[in-house]
């Protein structure tokens, strides 16, 4: 299994690699960059997609002074774009002819891409002759409730020269909804053009896109939550430090992690949100703390189902497993984290994301297998054993982990219906419960943890009992019992403790 493991990770850290080094390239946000892109051919249209984002409606009472004018204020603003033709197609045009080709900027809301074209994008003669658009530009009917949309800002060419620069200008949003940005041209000879610059996209309370908006607000509620879980662990932890056992410390880490995750998070989305930028070295300091916090949750889980700490004192030629497959986990999780955030703008390929996303479905589904698998056995044993107290406490934990792989099962479904149903992203206000359920039931699940495994002035209800190497029971060691009633107890165990130990310790070289 362990050389399995191997060869699938060194197969794939090559283009995990490749990947983090691409995602460096899409660090910016809400200001989209274009890098001497090419457009691509429609039928008789040339066109570029230069962005689509989720913006709301500009405050009505926002304030026009020079010092806040952009307060409460949502645009869209085209920054030193400029079109670059190739050498060849401008030395064919006049040198003091005024426009030699027109390349237009479209904006539109989702909901009227159907007023864009008709049976053809680009306006013929024969269409021409009713008067309703003019040759050699992209057709476009107008929205009757609202005239001025969608939005065409041409640019020409002048004369013979090789470039043509849009004037900056910034489009007010005043209407609540999805907007798509498209470069496009009709004239055959424009083909080979490039685009360069930018434009900068922002809502009424800041640059987060509005998708991701409701999430700032998400990550600082969780960043209490988890500050309110660590307080209450931490009073129990120093209430009954002399009690501690190992399982607590690992439980403490995955809370400290999961705090200083979803702090990151907030800082991140806050400083993105004023800004309009996501510094490479905050985000990946984000998504690392987001990947490290997951791989050592399902470390946790898997540890537990093993019955570290209470069915067995160590987890025996498991552990080089275990760690293999935390590690594996960390870099796969990491790259995707990484396109997620970095590229969350400029949309890498589906193919591109795919291939991703699988290799962390499929590890998982193998987290999933091999905790379910570990707690049957560890369930077996203590049944076999009688060992009732502890019995129902993995009884219980089954329970809660059973129910949450159902809901993700579930979540999962609805998932891909959503993605299925809404290709242009129509349904982006709610967008941001996807990414926040996985948050929540993380935090459920430890929150369950935590409860089942709370610090005690009496661990013995299930830690591993080292000095018999035997386990109690609901008779043995009660949490009720008195400390005389507990000690006759263990004392008649101890006949048989020594042949427990032996089993388990040739049990543990076993796996």
């Amino acid at each position: 299994m362990a050389t399995a493991q191997w060869r699938f990770c060194t197969g794939v850290l090559p283009f995990i690699l490749i990947s983090l080094w691409i995602s460096i390239l899409s660090v910016d946000a809400s200001i989209h960059e274009y890098r001497m892109e090419s457009f691509s051919q429609k039928s008789i249209a040339y066109f570029f997609h230069g962005g689509s984002e989720g913006l709301y409606a500009s405050n009505p009472h926002h304030t026009s002074s020079s010092s806040s004018a952009e307060k409460g204020k949502s645009f869209i603003r085209f920054d030193s774009v400029t079109f670059v033709r190739t050498k060849e197609s401008a030395l064919k045009e006049n040198e003091m002819q005024q426009s030699t080709g027109v390349v237009e900027a479209i904006i539109l809301e989702v909901k009227d891409r159907e007023r864009i074209g008709s049976d053809t994008i680009c306006c013929t003669r024969s269409l021409s002759e009713d008067g309703s658009c003019k040759v050699g530009e992209v057709i476009i009917h107008k929205n009757p409730d609202n005239p001025e949309w969608p939005k065409r800002i041409k640019t020409s060419f002048e004369g013979n020269k090789e470039e043509a620069k849009m004037d900056i200008e910034e489009i007010e949003i005043n209407s609540t909804g999805m907007y798509y940005l498209y470069f496009m041209f009709c004239d055959p000879h424009l083909n080979g053009t490039l685009i360069k610059g930018r434009t900068v996209w922002k809502n009424p309370n800041g640059y987060l896109p509005g998708k991701m908006a409701p999430l700032m607000t998400f990550f600082g509620i969780m960043s209490l939550a988890y500050l309110l879980l660590g307080l209450g662990w931490f009073l129990r932890f120093v209430q009954f430090w002399k009690d501690i056992i190992h399982l607590h410390y690992h439980i403490t880490v995955v809370i400290a992690l999961g705090m200083c995750e979803m702090a990151v998070w907030y800082f991140e989305y806050a400083n993105f949100n004023s800004t309009g930028r996501r510094p490479m070295g905050i985000t990946s300091w984000a998504v690392t703390f987001s990947s490290v916090k997951k791989t050592v949750s399902r470390l946790l889980l898997l540890v537990v189902s093993m019955g570290y700490g209470v069915v067995r004192p160590t987890l025996g030629g498991l552990t080089s497993r275990v760690l293999l497959l935390g590690l594996i986990y960390l870099i796969a999780t990491e790259a995707l984290e990484l396109v997620e955030n970095l590229g969350n703008i400029n949309d890498f390929s589906g193919k591109t994301k795919l291939f991703l996303v699988l290799p962390v479905a499929c590890l998982d589904a193998w987290f999933i297998l091999w905790i379910f698998s570990s707690l049957s056995k560890t369930l077996e044993k203590l049944q076999m054993r009688r060992n009732m107290a502890k019995l129902e406490l993995y009884r219980k934990f089954t329970n809660a982990l059973a129910v949450s792989v159902l809901l993700s099962i579930a979540w999962i479904g609805f998932e891909l219906y959503f993605n299925a149903t809404d290709p242009l992203s129509e349904l982006w206000q709610i967008a941001w419960i996807i990414p926040a359920f996985w948050n929540l039931i993380a935090y459920t699940l430890l929150v369950v943890i935590c409860i089942l495994w709370t610090p005690s002035h009496n661990p013995t209800r299930y830690a591993y009992m080292e000095e018999t190497g035997e386990y109690s029971d609901e008779e043995g060691i009660a949490l009720t019992s008195a400390t005389g009633d507990v000690a006759s107890k263990l004392e008649r165990k101890e006949r048989k403790g020594s042949i427990v130990t032996g089993e388990d310790l040739e049990e543990d070289k076993r796996e």
